[in-house]
């Protein structure tokens, strides 16, 4: 392989696809010349729904917008696009539902360009195969999978490494829409094929992937580029009212890690023992010392849900200091009540409290055991089988809650106040995270994907 160019340079369009970014940022960051504009568009950070029921997270006409820019910019100028995460979740109902997108805007614009697109879908059975042989390893603080586990479960994604995008910009693809993908592989994907260091490219792609988040002051609706060379990597906003500082690069090296000094990944982990950030004059970061580790096998992460019932809520609040200070005790005793009168209905159901302004953030954790503010709010949560057995079970709570009675209390009624009428909304099907777990790879290219060359929007037969 050749030497790699003096510099690799790369644009992160946006955080996520439908987050947005302005105009300008993006114009200037094509004005610095790009080797490839890309864009991670999913996380698992929206929670399980999204996955189990196939569904974007992020407005589609938003994420038409982002990609129409993307696009017709790369096509254009000859720039390789890639998108990792396709959907918001990856799996193919996402990806299916994000190249219909990127269809529409070849069409519209008259765009013609050769594109791959990858699953990351998990076939049960090669999943069970693993499990049969004691290799699904769980993550911290996650119970090991059993068959019964994985029966129930749905859209079950593997997070791919660089290597299926390095096939398939290797075989010529202007476009990649890529399923699940660990996020940095988005953007090193193309320069480690080029023979740029791998450590620096996967460091460089993991704060990437979150654009202006890293900049000062931090932004996911903003562009970030990257200059990727021999032994580090500088990082720049292209937008004059961000900078990147020594102090906000390293921070979001260490975002969503319990580890500051080794990050696991695909294949391997970056070890960051010897890393160094150095400010450079007009807003500019540095970073030097980055390594990647591989590891004997070939691990990568697997994701799936299964469905946990269907949901109901009220928000609703109260400023009454009697109540506020009887507060525990009252939802305990509503919680008891309605619990009695579903079981004697034979409604399944659960409920919960939210309260905000106590611990609804932080819950059992909170640490500030006293309410010091003069309201709360209250979401009430419900939770059964059945949408109907969810709507009795909310309605139940918020009509026991809204009249219940509590020492001290000078009312008769009005424990509550309800800003919504209907107060009640339902919200559809629960899923829960059911696999989240490790899964050895034989082959780490080996993921499903077909090559089309779209015409206008048209595949070219």
């Amino acid at each position: 392989m050749t030497a790699p160019k003096k510099e690799f340079r790369v644009l992160s369009a946006t955080a996520i696809l439908g987050y947005g970014f302005p105009e300008a940022s993006f114009r200037e960051g094509l004005r610095r010349r790009p080797h490839l504009i890309g864009a991670d568009a999913g996380s698992t950070d929206p929670g399980p729904y999204y996955l189990g029921a196939g569904k974007s997270f992020t407005d589609r006409s938003a994420v038409k917008r982002d990609l129409r820019f993307m696009l017709t910019a790369g096509i254009r100028r000859g720039i390789p696009v890639v998108i990792g995460t396709a959907g918001g979740s990856g799996a193919r109902p996402h990806v299916d539902w994000c190249e219909a997108i990127v269809r529409e805007i070849a069409a519209e614009e008259k765009l013609t360009f050769k594109m791959a697109v990858i699953y990351s879908d998990m076939d049960k059975a090669r999943v069970r195969r693993h499990l049969r042989k004691g290799e699904i390893v769980p993550l911290s603080c996650v119970p090991p999978l059993t068959e019964a586990v994985l029966d129930e479960s749905v859209n079950i994604v593997a997070q791919m490494g660089v290597e299926p995008i390095r096939k398939a910009l290797a075989a010529g693809c202007q476009v990649v829409l890529a399923g699940r993908a660990y996020d940095p592989a988005v953007f090193a994907a193309l320069p480690i094929t080029l023979g740029y260091d791998p450590g620096l490219a996967l460091h460089m792609g993991k704060i990437l992937e979150c654009a202006a988040i890293a900049a000062t002051p931090g932004s996911g609706a903003d562009c970030a580029f990257g200059r990727l060379r021999g032994d580090s990597f500088v990082l720049e906003s292209p937008n004059p009212k961000r900078r990147f500082t020594r102090v906000s690069t390293a921070a979001h090296t260490l975002y969503e890690k319990s580890d500051p000094y080794h990050l696991p990944g695909p294949g391997g982990e970056l070890d960051l023992t010897g890393c160094s950030f150095t400010e450079l004059p007009g807003g500019r970061v540095e970073v030097r010392g980055s390594r990647h580790v591989g590891t004997d096998r070939y691990w990568v992460k697997l994701e799936g849900v299964r469905r946990a019932g269907f949901r109901t809520i009220a928000v609703s609040g109260t400023r009454d200091p009697i109540m506020i200070r009887e507060i525990d005790p009252v939802l305990a005793g509503v919680e008891a009540q309605v619990r009695d009168i579903l079981r004697a209905e034979r409604i399944e159901g659960r409920i919960r409290f939210h309260v905000y302004g106590r611990d609804g953030v932080m819950g059992a954790l909170e640490p500030v055991k006293t309410v010091r503010g003069h309201e709360l709010g209250i979401v009430i949560e419900a939770v059964g089988p059945t949408q109907a057995a969810a709507d009795s079970a909310c309605s139940l709570a918020r009509s026991t809650l809204l009249h219940y009675g509590y020492p001290g209390r000078i009312s008769t009624a009005g424990n509550l106040a309800l800003p919504f009428s209907p107060s009640d909304a339902r919200m559809g099907e629960v899923y829960e995270f059911s696999v989240y777990h490790l899964m050895p790879l034989a082959r780490p290219d080996g993921f499903p994907a077909r090559t089309v060359t779209v015409r206008g929007g048209k595949e070219r037969k």
